[in-house]
């Protein structure tokens, strides 16, 4: 997916800069993801091998696109060696929750 056209209207992000915000989030998927489970059909569960400053940084990726895109709700829970985020969306957002998951490039077997 190289072209943005599932970013909804809704997303109040400045258009120039949602290439540089969908990067921040590939490479925290690229560095980062370990597992990809869908326990919702609206719920996306990603677990991110922790690290040092592993934490601050999804608070912070995860502050700044709520600020932009409302219709997200992200859960944060860290645990031994991982961190848990599940990211969920609305109905009405579904597809957004699609190109998240086919973004992470996950083919669902263990890093």
């Amino acid at each position: 997916m190289s072209d943005l056209d599932w970013v909804p209207q809704s997303c109040t992000l400045p258009t120039e800069e949602r290439p540089l915000r969908v990067a921040e989030w590939d490479a925290l998927f690229a560095e980062r993801l370990t597992a990809l489970s869908r326990p919702q059909p609206l719920r996306l569960r990603l677990d991110l091998a922790d690290g040092p400053s592993v934490e601050d940084r999804v608070r912070d990726l995860v502050e700044r696109e709520g600020g932009c895109c409302s219709f997200f709700t992200f859960t944060i829970t860290p645990g031994q060696e991982r961190i848990h985020l599940d990211i969920s969306v609305d109905a009405a957002h579904e597809t957004v929750l699609e190109a998240i998951a086919a973004r992470t490039g996950f083919a669902g077997e263990p890093r």
